[in-house]
């Protein structure tokens, strides 16, 4: 009865590494429908500012502003996507080399949100200063 209740445990845990790892691939399939929407956009939008006269730099910030966005909601999934594989690595090496790699999606991440709030602030000014005008 013993080693059934082992061998019941180990088909549960062999479900649930498949669950997770399903699940982990959903949301990498969600990073890769995110990326290649906020690429075509982006190069949609920079084709716009490019051959549309009277667009010039600013046109250029908004489509960066806009593509960073898409890239920071991408980076925060494939996070999650990381975080759920970690749960299911089977070695200490895989554990290490998902962390690495959350590690970097990570400080790519935090850089690239610094760089939003500090545009959005700009934009916010420049607003507020056309307003007042």
């Amino acid at each position: 009865m013993a080693a059934d209740s082992g061998g019941g445990r180990a088909l549960i845990e062999e479900q649930f590494q498949q669950l997770a790892g399903m699940v982990a691939l959903g949301i990498e399939a969600i990073v890769v429908i995110l990326l290649a929407y906020a690429a075509l956009e982006a190069a949609l939008g920079t084709i716009r500012a490019v051959t549309t006269k009277g667009l010039g730099q600013g046109a250029r910030r908004e489509v960066w502003f806009r593509f960073a966005l898409w890239i920071v909601l991408a980076l925060e999934f494939a996070l999650a996507a990381d975080i759920i594989r970690t749960a299911i690595a089977p070695s200490w090496d895989s554990i290490g080399m998902l962390a690495a790699i959350a590690a970097v999606r990570t400080f790519l991440n935090y850089f690239l949100v610094k760089d939003i709030e500090s545009y959005s602030e700009k934009r916010s000014g420049a607003h507020s200063s056309r307003e007042e005008a």
